[in-house]
């Protein structure tokens, strides 16, 4: 791993563990504040950021967006977007240029629409739901390993939205993955309450049933403020699902040490190996991968702007499970 990441991650400091219904999120903090850059929500609330098809017809990966302000726009990985031609989320964190023109790669998250409902995106109040950005991160891994380019396998993203889907009984017209996040409003609203934002906090690190889910760090209080609920829905999202479809099975270890387990996923963190690419925007796109740990992370001089890390752990075996559900759902 890059020295700056390393000595970054391992400065990380672990707040006091809050929990709810087998959800365990320990609230992340780092030395120092730069809130030198804006974010997507706030450069759309205030006209300062158009996002468009790339022209009249439309490129399912890539979309266009202006940055009007004297500053710097953080696009995070797995943000959603909704309108244009169909919905979509960002493949990978992005700092945008001030007064820019730049083309974004994504991922599609509504397979069932390609006609125009708006000529510009407006923000869902979305990231991706945990599996659809874990899923996500290994294939663009993969691609620019292969090709240089921030591509994301785009079946499997499907795939993952329609397992949420089936997971929640939510039959959307569309399949769109705003749907299902519309279908749970309340049940979130109860983690939205309990798992509030604490002063100087940057970032969470998520469990369910005592294993690490994954984990998100900004370089902004401000920012992460901004972003927290959004964050905080992606893994709570995952947990009201999964429990949902286990509800046959027993809760996890009451005793577990959430706690060591949070330091054994941050020393896993560590030992990731690093490639690093030139970013869409300012800085340096890094990708990593280690003992049961996939992620990605900005840096932009000599700083760590976003970091975004989830466990790998008996991936495979849930890739098959979801497979066979989906198959059986359709039919």
């Amino acid at each position: 791993m890059d020295d700056l990441l390393a000595n970054y991650i391992y400065h990380l400091k672990l707040g006091d563990m809050q929990e709810y219904n087998d959800m365990s999120v320990f609230p992340l903090y780092s030395k120092g504040d730069d809130s030198l850059y804006i974010t997507l929500k706030e450069a759309l609330d205030t006209d300062l950021l158009t996002v468009t098809e790339i022209d009249g017809s439309g490129s399912v990966p890539e979309l266009k967006v202006v940055n009007m302000a004297n500053v710097p726009v953080l696009l995070l990985d797995g943000e959603e977007l909704v309108g244009a031609k169909q919905n979509r989320v960002l493949n990978t964190t992005i700092l945008l240029k001030e007064n820019s023109e730049t083309v974004i790669p994504v991922s599609c998250t509504e397979q069932g629409r390609w006609s125009y409902n708006s000529l510009e995106f407006k923000e869902s109040g979305n990231v991706a739901a945990y599996r659809v950005r874990r899923t996500k991160a290994t294939s663009v891994n993969t691609s620019l390993k292969m090709n240089g380019e921030f591509r994301s396998d785009q079946r499997a993203v499907w795939n993952r939205i329609d397992d949420m889907s089936r997971d929640a009984g939510v039959n959307s017209r569309t399949r769109a993955m705003s749907d299902v996040y519309e279908s749970r409003i309340e049940d979130l609203e109860k983690y939205h309450h309990l798992f509030p934002v604490f002063e100087d906090q940057k970032g969470i690190l998520v469990m369910f049933k005592g294993e690490v889910m994954g984990m998100d760090i900004l370089s902004s209080s401000i920012a992460y403020f901004v972003l927290h609920w959004k964050l905080l829905k992606s893994y709570a999202m995952e947990a009201i699902l999964t429990d949902e479809d286990n509800d046959d099975v027993e809760a996890g270890d009451a005793k577990f040490n959430g706690l060591d387990n949070a330091k054994l996923f941050l020393d896993n963190v560590r030992l990731s190996m690093d490639e690093k690419h030139k970013s869409v925007g300012y800085g340096c796109d890094h990708r990593l991968e280690g003992p049961g740990v996939v992620g990605s992370s900005l840096t932009c001089k000599d700083q760590v702007i976003h970091a975004a890390f989830f466990s790998t752990e008996d991936q495979k075996k849930e890739d098959m499970s979801s497979y066979q559900k989906r198959r059986s759902f359709r039919m």
